[in-house]
């Protein structure tokens, strides 16, 4: 059974960054695809990023185009988000979810297995 395990939350004032890690472990297929996703209070969870197990291919929401970075160490089973010039607008619980097969998304349902979370803040 796959688990993921994020870390790296925290409070942080506006224009600052913050890297989540995204950690696996146990059984997943040959190919797959880590997401990273958010929800706020009383809004729906949002699609951040996503990048394949090979780490050669990415894809960002429109919110976060040009100030998130995905990443995946090569080899290893941890991805990161790193996150630069956070704004009050990003503050959420941050989800990592993994699905089989290597197709890009950001469709929550798409993804079927998924970590616990992490808060992150961004308020002055």
């Amino acid at each position: 059974q796959l688990q993921l395990v994020e870390s790296g939350g925290g409070l942080v004032q506006p224009g600052g960054s913050l890297r989540l890690s995204c950690t696996t472990s146990g059984f997943i297929s040959p190919t797959y695809a880590i997401g990273w996703f958010r929800q706020a209070p009383g809004k729906e969870r949002e699609g951040v990023s996503c990048i394949t197990s090979s780490g050669g291919s990415t894809i960002y929401a429109d919110s976060v185009k040009g100030r998130f970075t995905i990443d995946k160490e090569k080899g290893k089973n941890t991805v990161f988000l790193q996150m630069n010039s956070l704004e009050p607008e990003d503050t959420a619980v941050y989800y990592c979810a993994a699905k089989q097969g290597a197709r890009l998304t950001l469709l929550a349902a798409d993804f079927g297995s998924w970590g616990q979370g992490t808060q992150v803040t961004v308020s002055s």
